[in-house]
């Protein structure tokens, strides 16, 4: 397939931009996608370049949160592991049922995760996860893993962002370690997503690779700021994010209706 340089440029920045955005705070195929969308692929083979891109630019900041000691790996792998297993079934599930009443629930909380975060200026500013004894810590990994596994099959955006929120609200973390955290969850669905599309030969690699590098290289620069800024930083990314995967889900569900209202 043939896409000019004009768009490849174009969908690079977008790739790059969202590597920076996911790095830190989640989110980022709400940028990456619909750019893939831009450029004329079609809908299986965009979603496959995309996961091609974000698990190698994930790769890349997941490496980078370990070797500067922001990401608990054990509790991290625990909740990678329950992902990939519950992101698998999320997905059966989502193949069978109804899509718009989950995506409804989600835009009536989403708000009110935005009011928190916004609200508690002290959100994750503090790491007191040694607070929780060590059998509940894996019991709550598993659990979030398996949650966010689950949401990441069956809807999809923004499951970064829920990962990191559930790590800070739920096992005290502060931001940074709770998006290192969520960066190893991720890279599990990410690649388990990566086998399935290259298995069904839905990923151009001319435009994949490109893409892929400059995701690579925002997703190694949005580490490095997370890591030096902290909650200051990815506090008012994730809230952009949250607006972004609100105002997606909004369009989901109602964007036909307020279209035929004009």
């Amino acid at each position: 397939m043939y896409v000019s340089l004009q768009a490849m440029i174009f969908l690079c920045f977008c790739v790059f931009l969202a590597g920076f955005v996911d790095s830190a705070a989640g989110g980022g195929g709400l940028i990456s996608l619909p750019a893939y969308f831009f450029v004329g692929l079609p809908t299986h083979t965009a979603i496959g370049c995309n996961k091609f891109s974000a698990a190698f630019g994930t790769t890349f900041s997941t490496l980078r949160f370990f070797k500067n000691g922001a990401l608990e790996w054990r509790i991290a792998l625990v909740s990678a592991l329950f992902s990939f297993i519950s992101s698998y079934l999320g997905m059966k599930i989502a193949l069978r049922i109804d899509q718009v009443f989950l995506k409804k629930a989600m835009i009536l909380m989403l708000p009110a995760i935005a009011l928190i975060l916004l609200i508690k200026r002290n959100f994750g500013n503090e790491n007191k996860s040694k607070e929780i004894p060590k059998k509940k810590a894996f019991a709550l990994a598993a659990f979030i893993g398996a949650c966010v596994g689950f949401y990441d099959g069956l809807i999809g955006p923004g499951t970064g962002t829920i990962a990191i929120i559930a790590y800070s609200a739920w096992m005290k973390y502060d931001l940074k370690t709770a998006s290192g955290n969520a960066k190893l969850l991720n890279l599990a669905s990410n690649y388990a997503s990566l086998t399935a599309v290259l298995l069904n030969n839905k990923v151009i690699f001319s435009i994949a690779i490109p893409a892929a590098v400059c995701g690579i290289i925002g997703n190694y620069l949005g580490a490095g700021f997370a890591l030096k800024k902290g909650a200051a930083f990815i506090r008012p990314l994730m809230i952009a994010v949250i607006i972004l995967l609100f105002a997606k889900l909004f369009y989901d569900v109602f964007g036909e209706m307020v279209l035929g209202l004009f």
